[in-house]
């Protein structure tokens, strides 16, 4: 069920904010919501996939950088998932 989908994601996500040492974890279970993103326009997923993407390679970063800031990126996905439920709503 999407809404399911979607409330893991926002919990893992969640844990990710305080625990950077879960970034695989996360990554894995982003990685594996192929069901959701069959359920919202294409668009959504290759957002969310480059994100993912992005986050994986941040794994060579500890800190915030000036190139790279992990919270912005963190927010980015809280955000897709925002409208990702947005969407599903209007849809039903």
């Amino acid at each position: 069920m999407p809404a399911d989908a979607i409330a893991a994601l926002r919990t893992s996500l969640a844990t990710l904010r305080s625990d950077a040492t879960t970034d695989r974890t996360f990554v894995q279970m982003a990685r594996s919501k192929e069901d959701l993103f069959k359920t919202l326009p294409p668009q959504f997923e290759d957002v969310w996939l480059g994100l993912v993407d992005r986050l994986e390679s941040s794994a060579l970063f500890n800190e915030e950088s000036c190139s790279f800031s992990q919270t912005d990126l963190l927010d980015k996905l809280a955000l897709v998932l925002d409208k990702a439920e947005a969407a599903l709503t209007s849809s039903n």
